[in-house]
């Protein structure tokens, strides 16, 4: 079974999108740029085939003059048609691939019919047109079909159509053979010599021809059967299929999976990810609004409790001025009205009661009204600075103290009352003195200076109460020890030759020095501290105890070197 006869059987014969006189329609008998039958079907150089008016109906892409070398050695010159006109090429779009393919100057009908295409029309006419007429006499129902002069015949004409010597040799074939087949195998014309079939191969124009053409045209050319070439011919172009084409189907087919995978893929992550995004926006619009309700709740509370201030000073202030107006018009009438005797006998009350009126200016008094809205809150304020944190025994500490309102933002004015407390977690009667400096801008400079090591705890309040994180952990660590000596490569090195220069590492040397020497017993083979033998240049010098446990001569200083 040749290939082609395979790939038949794995193609559905017809074609559920495309109907025609209420049947479905083989799709590959219908042109995919007019959705009709083929009328002379060509193939394009993309091998897609489509009518050939459908192709001249399209657009030119690009048009250039086609160049070509007359002979070997020669220059390239213009070729021209009819010998006085260049021959121009068009290119043009594939109405399916979009591919750039070249339209010969002839047109298209210079491109090759497509014969596979004229075989699926026919059929398709046998299955859908039903019973066909006799086209020599046009009476009787045709019955069989002369595969070289393409004519349905009956039965009487048939027989004439055989009994004819210039029709004898033609091949007829019966219609219901031909249905039953489900695909055509009908000769191939020759165009130029109408009822010639092609059957000779010409190798130098790699073309089809006729024995007329053979005779006539390719005369003087090798020609041969086309069954002696079409192995070398079809093997050509199966080695192509089997070899080259089908792995890299293949390829593109596992490549294309692949890529819809990971578009799969990519949507899950896109809609997994705008499900976040849709979360977290409800999430925060839930935490905007329960922060907007917060905020509501605070200024309904700021409200009410000056709305009360405010209550509580104006009677106050309305006492205070009933007990002033009373006073000065008793004293006014006391003053306009009574006697010398009168005046005098009221005179002591009347100056107790005026002199324990409350005195002053009217702009000195404690208007609540103009307090500044921006109040400190605790749990906003924050310290800035490292010195919250460690500090050196002995060394000077600092630190900020920010004060902010509840919107976070820190306050313009300063006034507020602060007081740091410092104090060993350890030992509870020793504490740390703090500085704090106001200045008047929001912010606090606090300093101190611990004189011992150890864990303490800052107190940082503000009006007597906490702010938030207080109380602090300090961790104050001890001074740090210097070194006493020179960081050297050896003692003998770096005096000179001294035999009294000792050194702080374990390091001897015989002929009676004292320090230590290069590949000497006991060097650290690195250069080292003299005074306690570390080999770390940045380093804390090695206390007493330490020099005890590891020196063998348990001396902690070395001679001047």
């Amino acid at each position: 079974m040749s290939q082609c006869e395979e790939e038949e059987k794995q193609q559905p014969e017809f074609c559920s999108e495309q109907e025609r006189n209420g049947t479905l329609v083989n799709p590959r008998a219908v042109c995919n740029a007019c959705k009709r039958l083929y009328r002379d079907p060509k193939i394009l150089p993309c091998l897609h085939t489509f009518c050939s008016d459908c192709i001249g109906q399209l657009e030119p892409f690009s048009v250039s003059s086609r160049c070509r070398p007359d002979r070997p050695g020669e220059s390239h010159r213009v070729e021209t048609v009819d010998g006085d006109r260049p021959a121009v090429t068009v290119t043009v779009l594939c109405p399916d691939c979009d591919s750039e393919v070249d339209i010969p100057p002839s047109g298209p009908a210079g491109l090759s019919t497509d014969h596979l295409a004229l075989d699926e029309v026919f059929l398709e006419t046998l299955v859908t047109d039903g019973p066909l007429g006799c086209d020599l006499c046009g009476e009787g129902g045709a019955e069989s079909r002369c595969e070289v002069c393409c004519l349905n015949l009956c039965e009487f004409c048939c027989q004439a159509h055989r009994r004819q010597k210039r029709t004898a040799s033609h091949s007829v074939q019966r219609l219901e053979e031909l249905k039953s087949r489900g695909r055509l195998s009908r000769p191939v014309l020759c165009s130029l010599h109408p009822g010639q079939e092609l059957r000779l191969f010409c190798q130098p124009c790699d073309l089809p021809i006729c024995l007329e053409c053979a005779a006539t045209l390719h005369r003087d050319h090798r020609c041969c059967p086309t069954r002696d070439v079409i192995d070398r011919h079809g093997d050509r172009i199966r080695e192509l299929v089997t070899v080259q084409l089908r792995p890299r189907l293949e390829r593109l087919k596992d490549s294309l999976q692949k890529v819809e995978v990971s578009q799969e893929a990519l949507q899950a992550r896109v809609d997994a990810t705008a499900n976040e995004v849709r979360s977290f926006a409800r999430g925060y619009a839930n935490a905007v609004e329960a922060h907007c309700l917060s905020l509501l709740h605070r200024l309904e509370e700021l409200r009410v409790q000056r709305r009360n201030q405010l209550h509580l000073q104006r009677a106050q202030l309305h006492q205070a001025l009933l007990d002033i107006g009373g006073s000065v018009e008793f004293a006014e009438r006391l003053l306009s009205c009574g006697s010398d005797t009168e005046i005098l006998s009221a005179k002591g009350v009347t100056l107790r009661r005026l002199t324990s009126l409350p005195a002053g200016e009217v702009e000195g008094y404690p208007v609540v009204g103009a307090i500044n809205s921006k109040t400190v809150d605790l749990s906003k304020c924050t310290i800035e600075g490292e010195g919250l944190q460690r500090c050196r025994e002995g060394q000077q500490g600092h630190f900020t103290l920010m004060c902010r309102d509840s919107a976070g933002e820190q306050l313009t004015r300063g006034g507020e009352h602060v007081v740091v407390s410092i104090v060993n977690r350890e030992k509870k009667n020793c504490t740390v003195e703090a500085s704090v400096v106001d200045n008047s801008d929001g912010s606090y400079s606090v300093s101190y200076t611990p004189k011992e090591p150890g864990a303490y705890s800052v107190w940082v309040c503000v009006k007597a109460q906490h702010i938030k994180g207080s109380p602090f952990i300090l961790n104050v660590k001890r001074k740090l020890r210097r070194h006493t000596g020179t960081f050297h490569c050896c003692s003998f090195c770096s005096s000179g030759g001294d035999k009294e220069a000792r050194c702080g590492c374990p390091g001897t040397m015989p002929g009676g020095f004292k320090g230590c020497g290069h590949s000497h017993k006991g060097h650290p083979g690195k250069p080292h501290w003299s005074c306690c033998g570390s080999t770390a240049e940045q380093s804390e010098c090695l206390p007493q105890s330490v020099l005890a446990a590891v020196s063998p001569r348990g001396h902690l200083r070395t001679v001047e070197l």
